[in-house]
């Protein structure tokens, strides 16, 4: 890392060594990006949606590599919470494939957008509600650290797009172009945890 990159107090980036934090303001960063992309016309509306593709791409992959498997197992009912955010993850994957087949000129886009928009807004409330808090709660410092850690490992190896029907950050990865991407990441974040292969 070098300076430029080290984050400071006061940086947005000083709390990504909180997992829960890295999380919502990744939330923050997607809404930002469906305000840029709904107030943007041509090559600038192609551009930014391109940026919230992969977002979405990096930060769901990055859950279901590390936040979930957490839950599922840390987590009162933790199986269940997660089901239900899976199945809201594949609703909005859908859409999104749908989205990402449509011109961003073609009026059918902006109406596509909102559906997703609105889809991607209720799963991170969700998220928020049911899992963040009760992962805040159910572990320390240190495990919020590691955690915040594998899912900065698992960015790094992530798709740019994400595969509707696929559900885990493995198989999303394996569809990519480089299937030795998924073995990667698997021990990028195993090693990011602090676990032996």
């Amino acid at each position: 890392m070098t300076e430029l990159d080290t984050p400071q107090a006061g940086d947005d980036r000083a709390g990504d060594i909180d997992v829960v934090a890295l999380l919502m303001r990744q939330h923050g960063d997607i809404r930002n990006l469906f305000d840029e992309v709904e107030a943007s016309s041509g090559q600038e509306r192609r551009d930014a949606f391109r940026r919230l593709v992969r977002l979405l791409a990096v930060h769901e992959t990055a859950e279901e590599e590390v936040v979930h498997p957490f839950a599922r197992q840390a987590l009162a009912g933790g199986a269940q919470v997660v089901e239900d955010r899976l199945a809201e993850e594949r609703a909005a994957k859908e859409t999104l494939a749908a989205l990402d087949d449509t011109d961003t000129d073609d009026p059918k886009f902006m109406l596509q957008l909102r559906k997703l928009r609105k889809e991607v807004q209720e799963h991170a409330r969700a998220e928020e509600r049911y899992e963040f808090t009760h992962i805040r709660r159910s572990t320390n410092v240190t495990q919020l650290a590691a955690m915040a850690k594998a899912v900065k490992a698992a960015e790094a190896m992530a798709p740019t797009r994400p595969h509707p029907g696929v559900e885990s950050g493995a198989a999303n990865i394996a569809l990519g172009p480089v299937a030795a991407l998924m073995d990667r990441t698997k021990d990028a974040v195993r090693k990011a945890m602090g676990k032996d292969s």
